[in-house]
């Protein structure tokens, strides 16, 4: 999948890489999920920089700003981003 522009391809957050820095492009969340990740920071054009992936307990920390978060895989499963 590409973005309006035809030059990057669209992934989920969850698919990410280690070091990996992103530009979010849409949240497909429900209302409610939608409010708490944007309340982090977690919005359109918000630069996401991915610091660790927990398989184990399916859990990915990501980097907002100066924020550090910790995602459920499933939630960023529901974030689209682009490679930037």
């Amino acid at each position: 999948m590409f973005n309006k522009a035809g030059d990057k391809e669209i992934k989920k957050l969850s698919d990410c890489k280690k070091s990996c820095i992103v530009k979010v492009v849409k949240l497909n969340a429900d209302a409610e999920l939608k409010q708490r990740l944007i309340s982090f920071g977690i919005m359109k054009d918000a630069v996401v920089e991915v610091l660790e992936l927990a398989p184990a307990k399916s859990t990915i920390e990501v980097k907002v700003g100066k924020m550090r978060i910790a995602l459920r895989a499933q939630e960023a499963g529901l974030i689209e981003v682009v490679t930037i």
